[in-house]
This record gives C-alpha cells, structure tokens and sequence, in this order.
C-alpha cells in the first residue's frame, strides 16, 4: 500500500511540474500572439471594414465568411432602426438592380422583382422614413455623372446617406469588346472618381466591382462579355479609384467580396450573367454590416464594430489590478531583501537559532495573495485582448456533422485510452463524478465550438447534460447534509466563493451582467435552495433518521413541498417574474432588463436539482439499510437483478436518444425536457455503476477535466470562443486546425491556472474564524453595493 501511495504521489508531482511548464510554453505564446497580431494590425494589416469588403470565403451554400471578423445577419426590425431617415441610392445596370432588390428584402421581405427592367425603381418605408432608390445608368458615361454632380453641389440637402453604384457589361457588350471602349471607361471613370472623392466626404460611397460571367451559359447577344474583358474593366476601376484614394482623405469603398462571393457560386447562374439569390443575399448582408455594425454595435457582427469604451468599472477594476501588480513587486523586493538580511543565524551565547521578526512574516505572508491577484490580473488582460479590444480576429461558427462528431469520438477514445483504478467502488464516488463531469463538460465545448445547437438531436442531448449538472448539483450538496450536518456560515462562503469569484471578476472587467453567464446563478439559486431546505427546521439527517424511521418521512415532506413549490412558480410566470425583478436581486438575474432568460433557464431544468436529492436520499437510506452490495468488481445486487437493472437501463437510454433525435421542434421538445430528461441520467448512472469491474475503474483524462469543469464552462465565453460565445476566437489565421489547437491549449492552462488561483483566494478570503469571516462578508457587501451604484450610475448615462 505504502508502495502503491509513493508511485501514486510520484505521479502527481511529475504531473504538476508538466502542467506548470505547459502553462508557462502557452503564456509565450499568448506573448507572440499579441504582438504579431498587433503588429500586422498597425503595419498594413487593414481593420475589419476592409476585411468585410474585400475578403472571405464560402461556408456551405450560401454562409459567407469575411476574414477575421463576423457578419451579423440583419433582420428587417434592425435594418429599419439603423436606416432610419436615410436614403441610399443603388446606381447601375441588371446587376446592381438585383443587389438593390436583395438589399430591400432585408427591410421589406415582401417586396418582389416586378415591373419595367430598364427603369429608376424607388423604394420607400413610411414607418422609418427610409428611402432605396436604384437609377438606371448602364455605363460609366455622362448620363450617370449628372446626379453625382448634383448630389456634389455645396448645400444640397437631397444627397443620399449611402451611394452603391458599379456597371462596365453593357460597355462591353456595345462596343463587342474594344480597346476604345476601355480607354473611354478609364477617361469617365476618371472624371466621376473625382465627385466620388468630394461626396465621400459627407456620404458613404461604395464601388462594386464586375462579378465574373459563366461564359458558356450566355446567349449570342452576350458573347463578347468575358471574364477576361471583367477583369480588364476591374482592373481600371481599382487602379483609378486607389490612385484617388492615395491622396484623399476621404475614401471610396471597393466591394470585392461580392466577386469572390460569385467565382464560387456562378456555376448555378441561369444566364451566365445574373448571379444566383443566395449570392446576391450575400452582398446585400455585407453592405448592411458595412453601414450599420457601426451604429447598432450587434455583438454577433465584429465586422466594422467600434472597440466598446472603457466603463468607469472597468476602469476601476483595471486601477486594481495595475495596484495589485505593483504591490506584488514591491513585496517580493522586501521579501528577497529580508531573506539576504536576515538569514537564520545562531546566536553565539545561547548557541539557538534566531527566528525572523514578525514584522518580515507578515510581509512574506501577504506575498501569496498579492501573487494569486496578479496572476488573476494578467489572465483578464488576456481576456480583454481576446474579446473586448481590437486585437485578435473572429469568426462565425458554421455547423457540420463532421465538425461536431469528428472531435467528439477523438475524445471518448482518448478517455477510454487512459484510465486507472478507483480507490473506493462505492456508486458515484469522487473519481466517478469527476469523470462524469469532465466528459460532459467537453463535449459541451466541442457543441459550442461547432454551433451544434443548430441539429436538434445534438441540441437535446446537451440539454441533458445540462441537466445533469444539475442532478449532480442536488446529489452532492444533499448528501453532504444529510451526512454530516454542517450548516456553518464557513463552508456556504466557501462553496458559494468557489461558486461566483470568476463570475465576479469577469462582469467587472468584461462589463457583462452575472445572468450573462447564466449556469453560475442557476447553481447558485439551487445550492441555496438546497441548504435552505435541509437547514430549516427541523433539521433532519442520517443520524437523526436511524434512531428513528418517520423523520425518513419528514424529509420526503420537505422535499415535496420543495417540488410544490417548483410547480407553483412554474405556473405562476408573473409570481416568479415580480419576485425576480426586485432590486438588489433583479441585479442578479436580469439579462438586458429582464429576467426571461433567467426564467427560461429556470424553467428549462426545474426538477433536475430536486431529482437529485430524491436519488441521494434513497441511495443512503439503501446504503444505510446494506441493500446491495459496493465491494469492487461485484455488481450491486444478484446476477439476475443486476442483468434485468441493466437491461432496462439500456432500452430507457436508447428510447430516450431516439425520441430526442426525432425532436423537429425545439420549443415542443424543451416543454417535455424537465420531466424526460432524469430518464436518461437515471439510465447513464446504472450502466456506469451495475458492472462491478465497470464501477471499479475510471477515466484519469475526463477526470482531470472534471476537476475543472466549472472555470472550462465560463472561460470559453471569451477566450475559446468569441464575441460572447457568438462566434470562435481566431488566433492562427488561415490555419482552422492549427488555430483550434492553439486556442486550446491556451484555454485549456488558463482555465487551469484560474481554478488553483480560486482555491489559494478561497483559503485567505474565506477565515475559519468567526469574527474575521463576519468582517470579510460586510467587506464583501460593501464593495458589491458599491458596485451595484457605480452600475446603476453607467446604466442612466446610457
């Protein structure tokens, strides 16, 4: 046993070394990271809008994906908010005609291509004072420099907001081709650029350039027009208008990512000239990022989205850190200076050791906090870089199978490759539960990463991991009740610091509210409703139960009115909603000014926690009364109880995931969820436990993970993903596999890193002691309501 416990200690420490020069290889390379992408962000790297307008790919059929950054995509309430008493004037031939139509549907779905082709088309919302016109100009000529010309007049007040225009087909085809025609379209072109230049000033003006043609779909009459005269007439427009923009201020826009957009997709063209409507819709959307990401500031769309100023909170927080930085190096100076000062020496008389003064322990002693908070500090700088600064990139997620079960079975193989032998057999012990969160917690990752929730089957099975979060949450804090009794203030501040100090720090520097990181308060609401229900009078626990059996009946009592009073809120929406929406603790809950996210998350997993503590009550009523058996590598009961417990356990989790997979609708099937969803977490945990070998093992990699499951689940917010989890945080441009790799491990040391700064700040923050405890929670409350008033101070100014 000694044996065993020295190889096993021997592991660890190779373990800890590994994990700390692992974390110190990823803070080189978050270093690297910054300084590259802050480098090519400031020396010829371009900023979004650019990126918006000039670059990207295709995802799937018709997902456009801009480099660097994301699209957001506009809906017609959004559309008419940020046009609203604006005109936009769409100038050009056939083409630009369809891209104006696609830009209206945006506002107005209904509207249809009809009428006279070759005709000025207005557009007006009455209900937004918005107007979309597009004027009929086929070349690049002097009829098209008369309404620029007037537009450009000093003083005019009938200039639109927005100018799109771009044509050279119809130069082509009239003139079959010809060179004289191309040196006319320079010498035109080269005369509008300069009243493009003067309107740019006060106007948005953006240039179109030519999509390619599908040579062989065109008819007789289109022939002449070739990709190669396209590119001859694009490469004039870009050569004049980049010469203009070289010396003015003021710059005219170039689309190309319609052209790139359309070399992917002409190919389902009808006429070989005309592009399809997904392509079109495509070109329509970055014109309506280009213009309004700016005024909306959609969290989704990071293209042409301003950096967010600095909150008074935020600057505060960041006035601490820097404090707390500085306090640490100050510290460390006397520490080092003292310990060359003051080494233990023997004194001569008495031949004892000298023992440093107090005055440099007390010092020495504050050298661990000041340590752990700047460590925290740096970790939200490298938050901020990621998600709040203009510094690193971000894409849109876009979902495939493979995206989501490619990862996925690479991971359970690696769990089952590395696994160990358990040190008790007992059904859902440590090791176990660790285990049981970690794979949970990463195939929640890969869901997120992948946009997974958009295939419903995968969706409900995510949900019931949620859920068992949830069940593990009342199973856990149940059982440590019922067991040992303890209802201290000391260990609910430990659990609920644990519990809320990253979410804490991360609404401060992130300037996001707590419900934002919505499964933090949904544990939170439930440990407190757990321990008010064990706590309350009478307390009732297993010691107090095996002297005498009715108070077993008192407790389910206690625990149905806990689920009558799930039920009561349930059907009570307004009860729940007043309740919730009461100041401090509306602070708590509310998302944006209201508390339905709060309540739909609520709603979503109501019985899973009680759930919970039914099983942990009976689990340790038939543990109490020996019902079955935990010696290692025996089932739980006999071999024909055992086989028939299994046997259903298998039929219930295979019925359950074909009805999940079944699901077409995700609000029919969220309504079944709460009461469904034990089934499957009730048949996960007897196909874990009823094999004696099967209980008597666990994964050692889903277990690490499990020990850090919490901080995985609330740093991937911002440093896994990005943009608020809307989209994926872009590291290693170009590169998606080498980028996921590298997002990864950083995360990964990070999260790792958080979790054991977490538990050093838990043991100084959180004292044993009774008086020093009741000092730190008014300390506590105070600066929480001095945030709650600097809050509310920021929301007025809004």
């Amino acid at each position: 046993m000694s044996v065993l416990a020295y190889s096993r200690g021997k592991r660890e420490i190779n373990q800890y070394f590994s994990i700390q020069n692992a974390k110190l290889l990823a803070l080189v390379a978050v270093l690297l990271l910054i300084v590259f992408h802050s480098v090519s962000r400031n020396y010829g790297g371009g900023d979004t809008c650019e990126w918006l307008l000039s670059s990207g790919r295709l995802l799937g059929e018709n997902a456009w994906q801009p480099y660097g950054c994301m699209m957001h995509r506009y809906k017609s309430d959004e559309a008419k908010s940020c046009l609203a008493e604006k005109h936009i004037a769409f100038i050009g031939d056939s083409r630009i005609r369809q891209l104006f139509y696609s830009y209206v549907n945006i506002i107005n779905f209904e509207v249809k291509e009809e009428g006279m082709k070759h005709e000025n088309i207005p557009f007006e919302d009455r209900s937004a004072s918005l107007k979309v016109d597009f004027l009929w100009y086929t070349e690049v000529n002097n009829f098209m420099k008369e309404p620029l010309t007037a537009w450009a007049l000093e003083g005019t007040s009938l200039k639109p907001d927005i100018i799109v225009l771009g044509a050279a087909t119809w130069s082509i085809k009239l003139h079959n081709g010809n060179t004289e025609a191309l040196n006319q379209y320079k010498t035109n072109l080269t005369s509008i650029a300069r009243l493009l230049e003067k309107l740019a000033e006060h106007t948005e003006v953006i240039w179109v350039l030519q999509d390619p043609v599908l040579e062989d779909h065109l008819s007789e009459d289109r022939k002449m027009i070739t990709n190669q005269q396209i590119d001859l007439y694009n490469e004039a427009a870009l050569s004049i208008l980049n010469s203009i923009n070289s010396v003015s201020k003021a710059k005219v826009q170039i689309l190309r990512a319609s052209r790139l957009a359309a070399e992917q997709t002409i190919s389902k063209s009808l006429d070989g000239l005309h592009l399809p409507r997904s392509t079109r819709d495509i070109s329509a959307m970055v014109l309506m990022n280009y213009f309004c990401n700016k005024i909306l500031k959609p969290i989704d769309g990071s293209c042409c989205l301003p950096r967010p100023p600095l909150t008074l909170i935020q600057k505060l927080t960041a006035c601490f850190f820097l404090l707390s930085i500085s306090g640490y190096l100050v510290v460390n100076f006397i520490c080092r200076n003292n310990h060359r000062e003051n080494k233990p020496a023997t004194d001569i008389e008495s031949g004892e050791e000298k023992k440093p003064s107090i005055a440099i322990s007390s010092v020495a002693g504050l050298k661990i906090p000041f340590q752990s908070v700047c460590k925290l500090g740096l970790i939200m700088a490298y938050f901020y870089f990621c998600d709040r600064a203009d510094i690193f990139m971000k894409e849109q997620k876009f979902y495939t199978h493979s995206s989501f079960f490619i990862p996925l079975i690479f991971i359970l193989v690696l769990g089952f490759f590395y696994n160990e032998n358990s040190k008790e057999a007992k059904l859902l012990n440590r090791e176990q539960t660790d285990e049981w969160k970690g794979w949970m917690q990463l195939v929640i990752l890969i869901y997120h990463i992948s946009g997974a929730s958009a295939f419903i089957p995968v969706y409900m099975h995510v949900r019931v991991l949620v859920a068992a979060y949830l069940f593990q949450t009342g199973y856990g804090h149940f059982s440590f009740f019922w067991l040992k009794g303890d209802f201290g203030l000391y260990r609910v501040c430990q659990v609920l610091f644990r519990l809320n100090f990253l979410v804490v720090v991360l609404c401060l520097v992130m300037d996001r509210s707590y419900q934002f990181y919505y499964f933090v308060p949904l544990v939170t609401f439930w440990f407190a409703v757990i321990y008010g229900t064990m706590a309350m009078w009478p307390q009732i626990l297993q010691k107090k139960a095996s002297g005498n059996g009715l108070w077993n009946l008192g407790l389910l009592l206690k625990l149905f009115v806990l689920l009558s009073c799930i039920c009561l809120l349930r059907y009570s929406q307004g009860a729940f909603e007043n309740i919730f929406s009461c100041w401090p603790i509306s602070k708590l809950f509310e998302l944006q000014g209201s508390v339905h996210e709060w309540w739909f998350r609520w709603k979503l997993d109501r019985f899973a926690v009680f759930h919970g503590m039914l099983f942990a009550f009976l689990y340790l009523v038939l543990q109490k009364c020996q019902v079955f058996s935990e010696g290692k590598g025996e089932p739980p009961f006999s071999h024909r109880i055992s086989n028939l417990l299994l046997f259903i356990s298998v039929v219930s989790f295979l019925t359950y995931s074909i009805w999940a997979s079944s699901c077409k609708n995700k609000t029919e099937c969220n309504t079944l969820h709460p009461y469904v969803s034990v089934v499957q977490i009730l048949a996960f945990i007897l196909i874990r436990n009823i094999p004696g070998y099967a209980r008597s093992v666990y994964s050692s990699f889903f277990a690490w993970f499990g020990k850090i499951s919490l901080e995985l689940f609330i740093c991937q917010y911002h440093i896994w993903l990005a943009a608020d989890t809307k989209g994926i945080l872009v590291l290693i441009p170009g590169n998606p596999m080498l980028n996921i790799i590298i997002s990864t491990f950083i995360f990964v040391c990070v999260a790792h890193e958080i979790s054991q700064i977490t538990n050093e700040l838990a043991q100084i923050a959180i004292p044993k002691e009774g008086t020093a405890l009741l000092k730190r929670l008014l300390g506590g409350a105070g600066f929480l309501l001095v945030v709650l008033l600097l809050s509310a101070q920021e929301d007025t100014k809004l």
